[in-house]
């Protein structure tokens, strides 16, 4: 698995090898090669907290955009 996240000497980036199939669920999903590589960089790096938060950053603007998005097709409907 280590050849499939790759860290720079002065860890300023990553690079994660990438397939070219794309999972079909969520559990295939989950164990992608490049997920697996995601969580194992967090873990072996200790950044559970900051993945957390970045995620939740995430998904709250989501959230938002999908919330902005309803009115605007409601709006085109009528």
């Amino acid at each position: 698995m280590a050849d499939k996240v790759k860290l720079s000497e002065d860890g300023s980036s990553i690079d994660f090898v990438q397939s070219d199939s794309l999972p079909t669920s969520t559990k295939k999903f989950r164990q992608s090669p490049e997920i697996e590589g995601f969580y194992r960089f967090v873990y072996e790096n200790d950044l559970q907290r900051e993945a957390y938060e970045i995620l939740e950053k995430i998904i709250a603007r989501r959230k938002a955009a999908k919330v902005k998005a309803k009115p605007a097709k409601a709006a085109k409907a009528k």
